[in-house]
């Protein structure tokens, strides 16, 4: 994508968008547009429409910033086939503002912001359906926050005496595995697992 077809839809995004528009920022060949949490269902709505044309929402997933005040950045993906030009929209938020659902302009954006909630914890205001879509029911926890343990909380496993599925916290069955970093190629000086079975 050109430079100067990015610079010209960026200067006309400010001035459409005025003050709704926090940042805008050109970088390896995309333009990322930073808005008002509160206005994104109306810069959504008009993005969609000529002369923007963006017909395509791609995706809307988040990025967790655990040392900021709004750790959540909540970023769309647009995609305008007629131009062949892409865009990124991105926000901030915390667990306890909620994001206006853009499900009203973009209808698949139902299933994308109820992942966004199940794996960051985001919240969507007047979403019909906001519930967990990829971890089970009982899950504790947003798997993709920067400060969810490794380990998880607990598993899940089907219990053949109780014939059930069950919950257990979570047990690692092996030691965190060390590694030389030695390449096998370059000779390692010791026996590798199963070089003891091979010929000599």
């Amino acid at each position: 994508m050109s430079l100067e077809k990015l610079q010209a839809l960026a200067e006309k995004a400010q001035a459409d968008f005025k003050e709704a528009i926090v940042e805008s920022v050109i970088a390896f060949g995309e333009l990322t547009l930073t808005v008002d949490r509160e206005r994104i269902v109306e810069i959504m709505a008009k993005l969609k429409q000529a002369p923007y044309r963006f017909h395509q929402l791609i995706d809307v997933c988040g990025a967790d910033y655990p040392k900021r005040a709004l750790r959540f950045d909540v970023v769309y993906h647009l995609l305008s086939l007629t131009q062949n030009i892409r865009l990124r929209v991105k926000l901030q938020t915390d667990e306890v503002l909620p994001v206006p659902s853009i499900r009203s302009v973009y209808p698949n954006a139902d299933w994308y912001e109820r992942e966004a909630f199940d794996m960051y914890g985001m919240l969507f205001s007047n979403h019909p359906d906001l519930r967990r879509l990829l971890t089970d029911y009982g899950f504790q926890g947003h798997p993709l926050r920067k400060d969810f343990p490794m380990t998880g909380h607990v598993e899940v496993r089907y219990d053949e005496e109780q014939k059930r599925v069950i919950y257990e916290p979570v047990k690692l069955t092996q030691e965190y595995r060390k590694f030389d970093f030695l390449s096998p190629w370059e000779g390692a000086q010791y026996v590798l697992p199963g070089d003891e079975k091979a010929k000599v």
